[in-house]
């Protein structure tokens, strides 16, 4: 696998090799050894899939620790934008954020850390998304940045009119509102998420 460094040095662009002739492709996905070597030394636990349709929106989520959760990202078919948004306090790239278009065409795979709010919307007119975590849904450690906070300043490249947002993404607060990662906190520490 070929690992493209970022604007944020721990958001990882991941292009598997892809063998492929008349008959169709074979690709490996995953391999643990190579993706601690390269990327980082985690533990996926879980793998989940969402089918959404054009203008989908699901994000921007996180979850605080210890419960935080690493991602690593790809879509099976169809397009879609994905976006990791740094939310650690005191980083250097806090704020800032890192997009990229993830399809079943490119094959490109997303890493997305802990202290990164993630969310993407689909850009075809459907898409299958499948993602490993590193830990298990906490529904009380779970936070949330409104998509649209000017502050973050991200072009989800659909007319606003056509975005479309679960009831619970539409009351996500903005960034200055929302419950945050500390940088130097261990985000792999069993510390408290809630207060």
């Amino acid at each position: 696998m070929r690992v493209i460094d970022t604007d944020i040095p721990e958001v990882k662009i991941i292009e598997p090799v892809v063998h492929g002739d008349d008959r169709g492709y074979f690709s490996e996905t995953f391999r643990d050894n190579e993706f601690r070597q390269k990327v980082c030394d985690t533990i996926f636990i879980q793998d989940n899939e969402s089918m959404s349709s054009y203008g989908v929106l699901r994000g921007l989520h996180y979850q605080l620790p210890p419960f935080a959760q690493s991602k690593l990202v790809r879509v099976i078919s169809g397009k879609v934008l994905d976006v990791a948004v740094d939310i650690r306090e005191g980083s250097p790239t806090f704020g800032k954020h890192v997009a990229v278009k993830l399809s079943g065409e490119n094959k490109r795979q997303f890493f997305v850390p802990r202290g990164f709010a993630h969310g993407y919307i689909v850009l075809s007119e459907n898409a299958i998304f499948n993602y490993k975590v590193d830990n298990y849904y906490a529904p009380q450690c779970e936070g949330s940045v409104s998509y649209s906070d000017p502050q973050l300043n991200i072009d989800w490249k659909v007319k606003f009119e056509d975005i479309l947002l679960s009831e619970k993404d539409k009351l996500s607060p903005l960034l200055d509102d929302a419950k945050l990662f500390d940088y130097d906190q261990k985000l792999y520490s069993q510390t408290e998420c809630v207060d």
